[in-house]
């Protein structure tokens, strides 16, 4: 390899051996969702501040951590070297990078779809409508699963036994429901490179997905101390942990990884993974019968208010719902519902209105009106993967929904939905649930 080229063969517009090493860095250590990846992108800037690429990439990692300003002011400066010395390849990742960061996903994932098929190496841009975060998931579209999985059967041909392509591939699969198949992949992707963290977080979903819930909680154990916790993921990876806690029943345990790397105080995750992983664990603890001191949700909501003050992402909305009914805080839940509602009348929500009814039925679990929430989830459960997120993240709002059932007296539809879960997969919570409604 040159030093004009990046680690996939694609030339790269700059003279300076020390800046294009560090931009390859950079982006391997981003693709593992590493620490170190904005020192090795800035040393690349710095080594040469008119190559487009470093400054773009540093947008991304700006924007992951919710720095909107810094993200779109990187990708400002981006535009402008690139128009200056860039290649065609160059201008069109600049640019796709860019729509994603300014928050325009119809034009991000038409300009990724249009840069793929020309370019399909571009491991960057391929990467923006992957994982239960991307622009797929996120986009409202009722099949995104099947989208990322013919995306990586599509380009497959062109990255062979490449690190990164394995693990995103492999997790698309499981995703999309081949759970062995996309467990033997992410696990060669994973084999290939141990440091590479979302390699060791879609195998976790892959584990999740076929009940090998301890097999899971000792990859954690063995895997997590070389993870800095300062990773991007280093929280989700052991909130996956606590929640195979909460299959054993343990919920003392899953508390303790709160309070460990969950909690406001303690995390040093996304602001996105702040609010999702918190608010979902706590409830899960409640729903599953289990107590959790006020103290904790309160805590996680003043913090969640302030990272999210406003009606955003759908996925971000419902868990903002979690918290405003696990704390009754009805004023901000009405003002978060009336802006939901706004965007769907004007045509701006593309995941629906499976959104506000998420919502409400959380409000009406938490007020113990199970019978409420039956009604008000029972018509949407199938358009739930329109707010994004993976399997494990959405079957919250499907557990919310068998407890509803079970306390609500409806034991025979409850025994239906979980006898379908376990056929699926083993699970040693859905089997002392399917014990109760006999």
């Amino acid at each position: 390899m040159t030093a004009h080229e990046d680690r996939y063969g694609l030339s790269l517009s700059t003279s300076s051996h020390e800046a294009a090493s560090a931009y390859r860095e950079g982006v391997d250590l981003m693709l593992a969702g590493w620490t170190g990846t904005a020192e090795a992108l800035e040393r690349a800037i710095a080594a040469d501040p008119d190559f487009a690429l470093p400054h773009i990439a540093r947008a991304r990692v700006h924007a992951f951590y919710q720095q909107g300003d810094l993200a779109r002011q990187k990708a400002a400066v981006a535009r402008e070297r690139v128009a200056k010395r860039g290649t065609e390849r160059e201008r069109s990742h600049v640019e796709t990078l860019a729509l994603a960061i300014e928050g325009r996903p119809p034009e991000a994932i038409a300009s990724t779809l249009k840069h793929v098929d020309a370019w399909p190496r571009d491991a960057v841009v391929l990467s923006l409508p992957l994982g239960a975060f991307g622009l797929f998931a996120f986009s409202g579209m009722p099949d995104h699963d099947r989208a990322r999985h013919e995306l990586c059967e599509r380009v497959a041909q062109h990255y062979g036994e490449d690190w990164w392509f394995l693990t995103m591939s492999g997790w698309a699969m499981t995703e999309n429901g081949d759970v062995a198949r996309g467990r033997g992949v992410t696990e060669r992707g994973f084999d290939l490179r141990r440091q590479n963290a979302h390699a060791a977080h879609a195998v976790l979903h892959a584990m999740f997905e076929d009940g090998s819930i301890d097999a899971a909680d000792r990859l954690v154990d063995e895997w997590i101390p070389s993870y800095d916790r300062a990773g991007i993921l280093h929280g989700h990876i052991r909130w996956h942990q606590a929640l195979g806690a909460l299959e054993h029943g343990d919920a003392a345990r899953a508390l303790a990884i709160y309070a460990d790397v969950l909690q406001p105080s303690a995390t040093k995750a996304p602001p996105l993974n702040v609010v999702t992983d918190g608010a979902s664990l706590l409830w899960r603890l409640s729903a599953y019968g289990h107590t959790v001191p006020e103290a904790l949700w309160l805590e996680a909501d003043a913090t969640a208010q302030k990272l999210f003050p406003k009606s955003s992402l759908p996925f971000a909305d419902v868990h903002m719902a979690l918290f405003a009914a696990a704390t009754q805080n009805q004023e901000a839940l009405a003002a978060r519902l009336a802006a939901i509602e706004q965007r769907l009348t004007e045509g701006k929500l593309p995941a629906g209105p499976v959104v506000p009814a998420i919502c409400r039925a959380l409000v009406a679990f938490a007020r113990e009106d199970y019978a409420s929430c039956v009604r008000t989830l029972a018509p949407v459960l199938g358009e739930v993967v329109r707010i994004g997120g993976s399997h494990a993240q959405r079957e919250l709002i499907e557990d919310t929904y068998i407890v509803a059932l079970m306390r609500s007296g409806e034991l025979p539809r409850a025994r239906a939905l979980l006898d379908a879960r376990l056929h699926r997969r083993p699970s040693l919570r859905d089997t002392r649930w399917q014990a109760a409604t006999v």
